[in-house]
């Protein structure tokens, strides 16, 4: 006996440890997973918070050089290390941005110096866009001399530690071995002056007596005996009404831009150097200003136009009833009157220098002011920043400045990830994802709302499909099926969800698709006539004699509908030839694109809702099959003791009681759907659209993220805006997930009491 007590004992302190060993261990495991999640959510945050710092400059170098109150522009190479001046006098001049000690080389030293040209020959000055990187002298002669900095680099020991130091020499190069150019055949001064090149042709703008407009073009030709180059040259000249106040030329050399007052003029320049005027563009002084000066944004595509009001106002072709013409975009105010703009190399930032000495930043597609103030605290002159829009160098009188700037993503902004933006050519604003392209001077487009609308377009079509099948067999499965049948169905369906999507993605991708297309008026009518044929067997079994009808108990008479199905669906593929010939004369894609205008894709929404769907269905109905089986049985019997019927039964007690869990699968489903990645990348063009037409595809926010992260650059903007993707696509599923709760504790404390 006392034996026995100990076993006893010695049993229940077992049971007692594992008890607490699982109760730990359980709530270990719940903690943790709830870690996990917060630490998904913080680093989310840690990789998308530096988008939206703002700017900041730090300076780096400040030193002196004389003569600098005759500057005409300022550059520096893409490392940084060395910068020039071009003088009015024709000099051009290398001076070190940083201290190179292996050369024995301090900040503001000058390096190289050449006279371009002479000064009692120069009359006016021109320069590229700072991609090209040259620069022009217009001569008193009707000529024009071309000079571009060059730098090579080389790689020396350091004699103190051994490493290889990088050395940059620059040197100027003159374009056409240094001989001018001609830009007048009458030999006339040259007033102003505009210079753009794509390489092997040039092309001059130059103003002469005021009104004259003179456009040159250079093409350069080889001789295919000799290998030699020449320049052939194509005068043209336009005489304006007025004064011409201002000069640019397109780096497509197909454009050139003369503005008089607040009067622009737009003329084509033709492959052969021919010249018509194209528009002519009218700035509202009213509403801006006058207009000062004009500019050319990076990639030339926009027109930046400077006003006595202090704002500077953006211009791009949009199409129009007339063809493409330019059109006043957007606006921004810099605070006072600017006196220079230079833009960045590539992306769509310019800085500003007003009138009052302050530096302005903005970013045009973002319409972002990005920084305005003084870091110098004297008054600006001239401002230049490098290629990789790292640096930037600052000049006030003597004295120049390196500032170190961090503008890292100019282009994200709230508003312009959520809010529709006027892009350069685009027609109108609209909601736009196209984050690369095979230029670098590509205009960035980063609008989340396309791709989570495809992600919401994509999730309620697979809904729109799994639901009511998921839901009907899980009622009838439950309620309706016989225990015998239930213990082969409820497992053949849920494991069904063991399925790899990525083979039904495959499958929906390049066999589905396929089908739909060719058989979409079959398709069509499955859907239209299976649950007919489905009622209307049901009414004739009504019908039949009682003594037939029994033969077959209820919770299989279901499987007689299985040869009814099959032979309808078979019926509608089979006469789906026939029914496209005679209704849509053998096109049924060409009906609906010509006679409809619905756009009809072959991986559209169709195929991603039936495949999504597929892969939803055994989620919404394992969890609500589970919810209405576990319904007591005294409440269904009470209720059919009472007199209820069946479907009374099943509609006011039985649903209703398992509403909470059903209620859980639909949300559960939906979570599964938002998140899916592998079926909507591979079975829809993943175009980033915003169209409901169930035959056009979509891009949801997980296929997005698995497309693109591969190609993105680590810390780039396109990489942390996938990020936000990622973090927007989280709090989706935990916006879900928090209604569903909050929904199934209400269902459940409503209905508890039954």
């Amino acid at each position: 006996m006392a034996s026995l007590s100990a076993q006893q004992l010695a049993a229940n302190r077992g049971r007692l440890f594992k008890d607490r060993a699982a109760r730990y261990g359980v709530t270990l495991g719940g903690v943790m997973v709830l870690v996990a999640l917060l630490l998904i959510f913080f680093y989310l945050l840690y990789v998308v918070q530096p988008i939206f710092e703002s700017v900041s400059l730090k300076e780096e170098q400040s030193f002196s050089l004389s003569n600098s109150e005759d500057v005409e522009a300022l550059g520096m190479e893409e490392q940084a290390e060395i910068g020039y001046r071009l003088m009015e006098s024709g000099k051009f001049e290398f001076f070190a941005l940083a201290d190179k000690p292996i050369v024995n080389r301090k900040a503001g030293e000058i390096i190289d110096s050449k006279e371009v040209v002479s000064a009692d020959k120069i009359t006016s000055f021109a320069s590229t866009l700072p991609v090209n990187k040259q620069y022009a002298y217009g001569l008193n002669d009707g000529t024009a001399i071309v000079a571009e900095p060059k730098f090579k680099v080389s790689f020396a020991e350091d004699p103190q530690t051994g490493a290889l130091e990088r050395t940059i020499t620059p040197r100027v190069e003159l374009l056409n071995n240094g001989e001018p150019l001609v830009v007048d055949e009458s030999g006339q001064a040259l007033e102003k002056l505009a210079y753009e090149s794509d390489g092997d042709t040039m092309m001059f703008a130059a103003v002469q007596g005021g009104n004259n407009l003179l456009i040159t073009k250079y093409a350069a030709e080889e001789n295919f005996m000799t290998g030699e180059t020449t320049l052939k040259p194509v005068f043209h000249k336009v005489t304006l009404n007025g004064t011409i106040d201002d000069l640019i030329v397109t780096p497509d050399l197909r454009q050139v831009m003369a503005r008089r007052g607040n009067r622009i003029h737009v003329f084509d320049v033709g492959v052969s150097g021919q010249v018509t005027e194209r528009e002519l563009m009218l700035v509202n002084a009213r509403e801006q200003g006058n207009a000062t000066g004009l500019y050319l944004l990076a990639g030339a595509s926009s027109i930046l136009v400077t006003h006595d009001t202090g704002l500077v106002t953006q211009w791009f072709q949009v199409s129009t009833d007339e063809g493409r013409q330019y059109q006043y975009i957007r606006s921004f105010d810099a605070g006072s009157p600017v006196k220079d703009i230079e833009v960045e190399y590539y992306r769509r930032t310019f800085y500003t220098v007003s009138e009052n000495g302050q530096l302005g930043i903005f970013y045009t597609t973002s319409e972002a002011d990005l920084y305005r103030g003084n870091p110098l605290e004297t008054s600006l002159e001239h401002v230049m920043v490098d290629p990789r829009a790292n640096y930037l160098i600052m000049q006030s009188g003597d004295r120049f400045s390196v500032f170190d700037i961090k503008n890292e993503h100019p282009e994200v902004t709230w508003s312009a990830m959520w809010q529709e933006v006027w892009y350069e050519g685009y027609p109108e604003p609209d909601y736009t994802w196209q984050s690369t392209s095979g230029s670098d001077d590509f205009e960035s487009k980063y609008s989340l709302v396309p791709i989570a609308f495809g992600t919401i377009k994509a999730a309620a079509y697979a809904m729109l499909f799994a639901v009511p099948i998921g839901l009907a067999a899980a009622v009838y499965t439950a309620y309706f099926m016989s225990p015998s049948v239930r213990k082969y169905v409820k497992p053949t369906v849920e494991i069904m969800e063991a399925l790899p999507t990525v083979i039904l993605g495959f499958l929906a991708g390049l066999w589905l698709a396929p089908i739909i297309e060719r058989y979409l008026p079959g398709l069509i009518a499955v859907l239209l006539l299976v649950p007919a044929a489905i009622i209307l067997t049901a009414f004739l079994w009504s019908r039949l004699p009682s003594h037939i009808r029994n033969t077959v108990t209820d919770g299989r008479a279901a499987l007689l509908l299985i040869p009814i199905v099959i032979l309808v669906g078979w019926l509608s593929f089979g006469l789906s030839p026939w029914v496209e010939q005679v209704l849509f004369d053998g096109n049924v894609r060409g009906y609906l694109t010509n006679e409809l205008g619905i756009t009809f894709d072959q991986r559209n929404s169709l195929v991603v809702g039936i495949a999504m769907g597929f892969a939803v269905i055994p989620t919404i109905f394992s969890i609500a099959e589970d919810a209405v089986f576990s319904v007591p049985k005294h409440l269904s019997n009470g209720s059919l003791a009472l007199g209820a019927t069946p479907w009374q039964t099943l509609t006011k007690v039985v649903l209703l009681t398992a509403s909470p869990g059903i209620f859980s699968a639909v949300m559960m489903g939906l979570g599964r759907a938002v998140g899916e990645t592998m079926i909507v990348l591979m079975a829809t063009g993943n175009t980033p659209i915003m169209d409901w037409n169930i035959f056009e595809g979509m891009r949801t926010l997980s296929a997005n993220i698995a497309v693109e992260m591969p190609e993105s650059e680590v810390g780039s903007s396109h990489y942390r805006i996938l990020f936000l993707a990622a973090f927007v696509l989280f709090i989706f599923t935990f916006f879900f997930n928090t209604i569903a709760e909050f929904v199934r504790q209400r269902l459940r404390d409503k209905y508890s009491s039954m």
